[in-house]
Formats: C-alpha cells, structure tokens, sequence
C-alpha cells in the first residue's frame, strides 16, 4: 500500500512549497474536486457501461488512504500536478459508474432560454393532438377557460415541487427528487406512491404510443398503396382540390347528420383492395405488425442509442404548428356562438362533457415528476420560478393555438363540429400529403421515443425489485412482453385515444399534480409552525378538484 502512494507522499511532503498560503488554498480547493479517473479507464458515458477494474481499484485506495487523515491534515492532500483540469474530471458512484462533470464551476448550465424551452419539448407529448376535441367537448368558450384555469392550477402544484427539497431543514437536498421528499415526509408510503403513479404515467404513455403509432402506420401504408394503385377517393369530402378536404370518419356516431354524406369510398372495389384491406387494418392486424418492430428495441440494455433522435419531438411539434396554420388558411373559419344550446352543425359554447378536457389537459401540463431535475440545469437558479411561468405560458398558448385554430376552421356546415375527432389528425383524408407527413414524422419520433420510455419503465421497476435495470434477459423480456400486450389490446379493442389520455392523466394528475404536492406542502408548513387557515382550505380545495376531475371521467 505505502508503495502505491510514493507519488503522492513525496510530492506532498513538508518542502517549502507547502508553506505557502496560496498553494496550500489551491491544493485545499482542488481537493474537494470529484475523484478523477483517467480516460483510458472510462467505458461510455452511459449508465448501463461500468468502469474497468483499475478504476475501481484506484478508487478503493483513495476511498481506503481517505480514512487515515483528518480533513485538516493537509500532508496527504493529492499534489497539484494529480489534480485534473474541470473539464477531464469524472465523478465515479458506488455502484461502479463513472460519468464526466461537463464543464466545471456551473459552466455546463443552462440560459433561461435553454432551459425554457427544454421544458416546452418535454410537455409538447400526444396531447396535442387533443385538445381540438376536449375543446369540443366543453364547448368553444368554456374549452379555453378552462385550458387557462388548468394551465394556472398545475403550475402552481409545479411550483409546489420545484420548492419542496428546498423546505426540508438539516438536509442537503441537492440531489433529491421528489420520490425522495415524499418519502422524508410519508415514509415508504409516500415513496411508494410517487413510484407507483409515476409508472402509470409511463406505461398509460406507452399504451397511448402504441395506438398512436398503429394509427398513423395504418394511414401512412393507406397512403402509398392508393398512390401505387391509382386509387382514387370519391369526391364526397369537404373540399375540392385534394389538400383542403376535411372527413368525418364515424358520421353514424353523431346524431343531426346525413350518415351517408362524408365517408370514404374507395374507387376501386376489385379483389386487390379487399385483400389489403384484410391485411392492413387499423385495429385487427396493424397492432400485431408492431410487435415485429418495437418489442426487439425495447430489449436494448442502453436506451442512449434512441436518445439521440429526440431532436425529431421538437421537428414533429413545429410541423404541426405549421399544419395547423396551413389548414385554418385554407379553410377559414366557421363559427357560431350558441351558449347552451346545439344545433345542426354547431355545439353548444359550455357543455357537461367538460371533465373531458379537465382529464386531458392533466396530462398535457404535466411535468411534475420530472421538473426538479430539468430545473437543476439552470445557470441561474434564482430565476426557477420564472422560467417555469414562461414555459407554462409557451405550453399553454402552443395548445390554445392548435386547439382554436382546430376547432374555427373545421367546415361547419356542412360538417358538425361535434365530428372533431379525438386526434384531430383523423379528420383529414389518408391522401392528404401534408398530413401524411406529419403522420410520418411522428411515426418515426414516437418510435424512438417508445424504447426510452421502456428504458425508463424497467429502471425504475428492475431497479425496485432487483437493485439494477437489467438482471437479466428473461426478466426484461417478461417485462416488456406485458407491456407490449397492454398496447395491443387497448389498440385492438379501446383505441379511442382522447379517453386513454384523459383516464392516464387523471389518475396520475390526482397523485402526482394535486395531492402529493399539496400534501407534502401542508406537512412542511405544519413542522415549521406556519400552517395556517387559509392554506389548508386552499390546497385542501385543490386535492379536492383532484379527486372530482378522476371521478368526472367515469361520469361523462
């Protein structure tokens, strides 16, 4: 052992250099630096890579030769040659993982902007594609007031997030999550609960992925096989030149229309198309096709592969942007205000379907379970509460945006508005070439991003049972085999995708957005001696509207 550590006894010894102020400051700074492991002992910068065994051992003598010296003792404090500069310092866990500091002292934050719009992509989810129908389903007016009250409501619970770790007195909280705080505060109950919620968010994303996906794989082979055969689609759609033509694809499922009106019909009936009709169905054989495609990725012990493309999140949520635009300028916009009571083509602007939107609104502005740690990214951490307000404010006027725009130009008359479907993408015929563009574009994404959900899925659980994210093949091919099931099924059998949302964002929201946070708040003002009325009505009432928007959803 003493042979080992000649270096650094000799280089640290009682010479004249250690006599200096300043020397002994830099050494005594640079001291506190993260252990350093050469880069010829770093494998990948991946949680899943481990280092190689003379990292290890490095680590073990100078965890062991540690223990010998008070951290007063400055004699065998590691000389200043040994000590790396910040950006070749690599911090290395217990659990064998070694990972690069990017850029030292605060350097590897992120601006505002960054940060802002970071938040932005990760909320920008399938619920986008909802929100024309929940607005439908509350009615025009009463839609956007409550997309705005929604809005206001789960960024205060944020807010109640971000602030918890730093509630805690006695205790470095820097790199807590809110698993952790719940469990400070409720034991393994709390701990247990956030975990337990936060899995149902993950596999009900999944679930919504897997119909989705099924869906626009579905439109897209539609597509290129009408393009391939010449067929044709009967002009009895809304329009006239092919790219401003809108569908009502169940008419015979909305009362006050003519059921034979606006329905596809495809030019040619000979055998060719009834057997790909056969084979390429929405719900009885595309479901199936996926499991070929995605079951195998999910199996990857590294989800950093899939990481790479999430750039195409934001690239897909930009198209839809310029969709929209596209299609409310061909279209135009057609409106009429009847306050309580339907006609024909137009609904009501409040109605008791409400809750509808409440549920998938829920699961659009949430972000809670993941808020602590996006915030951490921050250069100026005394700004938080700002940022946060911003990308709120971008989220929520990217979804009245899309939802308005939606929801005034769809053709009324001679289409009802109550036919806005629930992924508004439906409502535009498969031969619509900008539409399948986006349909393409979020294929490929959502196909990417499924393996990282999956990825995240079996950490968390793999992790709870087995201490590691990957015991083994035969468990993580069990896991994702129950996983993929629950899609198929629901895409067989429910794909109504604006009720998984709003069901999986309910359910989650009643956890995680409502009462975890106020919980954890009250509990907090309670030891500290400052609850006082008003805060308890106040999140009471806020755990409440939890409660009642879960219940609503079963109700309408």
């Amino acid at each position: 052992m003493e042979d080992d550590w000649k270096p650094l006894l000799s280089s640290t010894g009682t010479g004249d250099g250690c006599k200096d102020k300043g020397v002994i400051d830099s050494l005594d700074s640079k001291s506190k630096r993260p252990f350093h492991v050469e880069p010829r002992n770093i494998v990948e910068d991946d949680v899943q890579e481990r280092v190689s065994a003379e990292a290890a051992v490095m680590s073990s003598r100078v965890s062991y030769y540690s223990r010998l010296t008070g951290s007063s003792d400055r004699l065998l404090v590691p000389p200043d040659h040994v000590i790396p500069a910040p950006e070749e310092i690599y911090v290395y866990s217990p659990l064998g993982s070694a990972f690069k500091v990017h850029g030292g002292d605060g350097s590897a934050k992120n601006p505002s902007i960054v940060t802002i719009f970071a938040i932005w992509n990760t909320m920008m989810g399938t619920s986008i594609l909802s929100i024309p129908w929940g607005i439908k389903q509350a009615g025009f007016t009463f839609g956007i007031l409550i997309l705005v009250s929604v809005g206001l409501l789960t960024l205060y619970c944020c807010y109640r997030v971000l602030k918890s770790p730093k509630s805690i007195p006695y205790v470095d909280t820097s790199d807590w999550e809110f698993p952790d705080v719940c469990k400070y505060y409720f034991g393994a109950l709390g701990q247990w609960s956030s975990l337990i919620f936060s899995l149902v968010s993950l596999i009900g994303a999944m679930v919504i992925y897997w119909v989705l996906m099924s869906n626009f794989l579905f439109n897209t082979g539609k597509f290129v096989y009408n393009y391939a055969h010449n067929v044709s689609m009967a002009d009895n759609e809304y329009g006239t030149n092919g790219t401003d033509r809108v569908v009502c694809p169940f008419p015979d499922t909305h009362r006050n229309r003519n059921d034979t009106m606006y329905v596809f019909h495809l030019g040619d009936n000979g055998t060719g198309t009834e057997v790909f009709d056969r084979w390429w169905s929405k719900t009885s054989t595309i479901p199936f096709y996926l499991i070929i495609l995605l079951l195998p990725l999910l199996n990857f012990r590294s989800a950093s592969f899939f990481a790479r493309f999430t750039f195409l999140g934001t690239i897909s949520v930009i198209y839809l942007i310029f969709l929209v635009t596209l299609k409310a300028f061909q279209l135009g916009f057609h409106l009429e205000f009847h306050w309580f009571h339907s006609t024909e083509f137009f609904v009501p602007e409040f109605r008791l379907f409400f809750p509808q939107l409440t549920g998938v609104l829920t699961l659009a502005f949430f972000i809670h379970n993941c808020i602590i740690t996006l915030m951490k990214n921050n250069r100026d951490q005394k700004k938080n509460v700002r940022d946060l307000s911003l990308a709120y404010l971008l989220v929520g006027l990217t979804y009245l945006y899309v939802g308005v725009l939606i929801y005034a130009a769809f053709p009324s008359p001679p289409l009802s508005k109550d036919c806005i479907e629930p992924n508004f993408l439906d409502n535009f015929p498969s031969s619509d070439i900008w539409v399948f563009v986006a349909r393409t574009c979020l294929f490929f994404q959502m196909t990417t991003v499924y393996p990282l959900l999956g990825y995240l899925v079996r950490v968390q659980v793999m992790g709870q049972m087995f201490g590691k994210p990957y015991p083994g093949f035969f468990h993580v091919l069990l896991l994702n085999v129950i996983i993929v099931a629950a899609g198929v099924l629901v895409a067989r059998f429910y794909p109504n995708i604006g009720s998984i949302i709003r069901y999986s964002g309910a359910t989650c929201g009643l956890a995680l957005v409502f009462f975890l946070p106020s919980a954890v708040h009250m509990v907090s003002l309670r030891r500290a001696g400052e609850l006082r009325w008003p805060s308890i009505l106040f999140h009471s009432l806020l755990i409440l509207l939890g409660v009642a928007n879960l219940l609503g959803q079963f109700l309408m």
